[in-house]
């Protein structure tokens, strides 16, 4: 079987430069990681490492210098925004810093959005089910003014659980919110990898929160150096005190 068929994001040999001659950055360095179906991976390292490029690139939403990205069976390279787009609609969920709640929506409107978009008939047991256990279901008519910043982004995780997508990409999704929230939040993610055989890639700065998935990838300098399976906190917390000291041999 090939690697796109066994895995939902499959990287090989991505590279991502910014700018050109002697101000070039090299976001990531020859990736190649296939990230396989049904499964909750953290992506972690030291700061400039290269985390939230390779979730964009992943995604699709960032094109890479080189190298090459399938995404959910389908090959990213010569795709147009508009295929591009169609695709992450039918397979892709995303939990961003950035919430991209709709102002003049309510809560439950925000998390039926994307299945609204995509013409898809939302199932509202399922809906109720996940605003609840993020913690919103006394807020469901409420807008996002309405709510704290911790309250928005429970909307944005609530929002790409609702579809069930197959593949979810998150950026640091507990970053906004109190412990508690953020135990609840991880332990639904970890529970729809399982039950659901979704793909969560996960980018996050939290070795608390990286505990929760089922393997946890390194980046230092744009590659990928180190893998812990079954992560625990003070297991992944020593290995980022190791690599902050470490440099990638050129």
């Amino acid at each position: 079987m090939s690697p796109r068929q066994q895995h939902p994001v499959q990287l090989t040999g991505v590279r991502k430069i910014y700018g050109g001659g002697p101000s070039a950055v090299t976001a990531l360095d020859g990736v190649s990681y296939g990230f396989a179906e049904g499964t909750f991976t953290a992506v972690m390292g030291p700061s400039g490492s290269g985390k939230s490029t390779l979730l964009h690139c992943a995604a699709g939403l960032d094109e890479p210098t080189s190298g090459e990205v399938s995404l959910a069976g389908t090959p990213l390279r010569g795709l147009d925004e508009t295929a591009l787009t169609e695709l992450r609609r039918e397979h892709v969920a995303f939990v961003f810093q950035a919430f991209n709640l709709m102002p003049a929506l309510t809560v439950r409107q925000n998390v039926v959005l994307p299945l609204t978009l995509a013409g898809r008939e939302p199932d509202a047991a399922w809906v109720t089910d996940v605003i609840g256990r993020v913690g919103l279901g006394e807020r469901t008519k409420h807008r996002p003014s309405e709510l704290s910043g911790g309250q928005q982004q429970r909307v944005a995780i609530a929002r790409a659980l609702a579809g069930r997508a197959a593949i979810t990409f998150a950026d640091e999704p507990t970053g906004a919110l109190d412990t508690q929230t953020a135990t609840e939040v991880l332990a639904l993610l970890r529970d729809q990898s399982r039950a659901a055989g979704q793909t969560i890639v996960m980018v996050t700065h939290d070795p608390v929160a990286a505990s929760y998935a089922d393997q946890v990838v390194f980046l230092v300098d744009g590659r990928i150096v180190h893998e812990t399976p079954a992560p625990t906190g003070e297991g992944v917390a020593a290995v980022l005190a190791k690599l902050s000291r470490t440099k990638v041999p050129t």
